[in-house]
């Protein structure tokens, strides 16, 4: 199997059950509270790890009980944590996640330690990031500093996976870096100013983004599935049916899904396969990496499918 690095956010989520998205201003009932591991860097890291992958992770958190805590998780997973460092003056990454009856959810964070990520800090990793057959990377670090490792692992011949969350404009150069960029409906629109409510206005604005240097586009769109848009044209693959309980972590799933069916050797369209199968499962329970699936229970799903 390729060895699969993930750079990007750790984060402490803490997540609030409500019956539904309230109102500005408006007090409502909570009915749950729970503290989980998240952050996209380390969620993509885990559900890598548990779909059985070579895992490595590169990131910051705090020196604080968060970090020490989530450092011995990611130990736990068998993920490589040789790249995580520990900074002084800024407190590990914390998201504040509302998580509504519906299974939708809302999420509002703090950078903390992952906005000491930057370039310098990734320089003392190049070596490491040499190594890399397969490199995933996210937007809630350092954009200039994230697309720095991209160029490390580009020039080392690795395959560049961004997933472009939070959503913010990208330059050609930057586009240019990846390999696959795998917006969701929302990011997609965000990033191409286009709307993405039907197949064929998803397809033309990833379309605009292969136009502006990017190699392939793989839109996810939920239940319905995912979207590949490369130049020579667009398929969508269909999605599984499950009991949704909790989304918050359905993109990175797929991502990580996706990562690890090319590092298997699978072909792009049975890697999305195997995305849509782990990021389906991983909303069928509460939390963030708590839910994140098992490779033998996304093949079973598969085989129902």
């Amino acid at each position: 199997m390729k060895k699969i690095f993930v750079m990007g956010s750790i984060n402490i989520d803490m997540t609030v059950s409500i019956p539904r998205f309230h109102l500005p201003g408006e007090t409502i009932e909570g009915t749950g509270f729970s503290t989980y591991t998240g952050g996209k860097g380390g969620n993509q890291a885990v559900a890598a790890a548990r779909l059985g992958a070579d895992v490595s992770l590169i990131g910051c958190v705090g020196q604080d009980d968060f970090g020490l805590r989530y450092i011995d998780i990611f130990r736990r997973e068998g993920i490589n944590t040789d790249g995580v460092m520990t900074v002084s003056g800024a407190p590990t990454g914390t998201a504040l996640i509302e998580v509504a009856q519906s299974g939708d959810n809302r999420i509002a964070y703090v950078t903390g330690a992952n906005g000491a990520l930057t370039s310098e800090k990734i320089d003392t990793q190049a070596q490491r990031l040499k190594e890399a057959d397969i490199f995933m990377f996210q937007m809630e670090t350092p954009l200039p500093d994230a697309f720095h490792a991209a160029e490390i692992v580009k020039r080392a011949h690795g395959c560049v996976i961004l997933d472009p969350a939070p959503a913010r404009p990208l330059t050609q150069k930057q586009l240019r870096l990846c390999d696959f960029i795998t917006p969701n409906e929302t990011e997609l629109a965000l990033l191409t100013d286009m709307p993405v409510e039907t197949i064929e206005d998803a397809t033309k604005a990833a379309q605009k983004l292969i136009a502006d240097g990017a190699k392939a586009v793989l839109n996810k769109r939920g239940a319905q599935g995912a979207l590949l848009v490369t130049a020579g044209g667009a398929t969508l693959y269909e999605g599984f049916q499950v009991n949704a309980i909790d989304t918050t972590a359905a993109g990175d799933s797929f991502n990580a899904g996706f990562a690890v069916g090319l590092s298997m050797g699978k072909t792009v369209g049975e890697s999305i396969r195997l995305a849509n199968a782990v990021g389906a499962l991983s909303t069928t329970a509460a939390g963030a990496q708590a839910a994140m699936p098992s490779l033998e229970a996304a093949l079973a799903l598969m085989r129902q499918g």
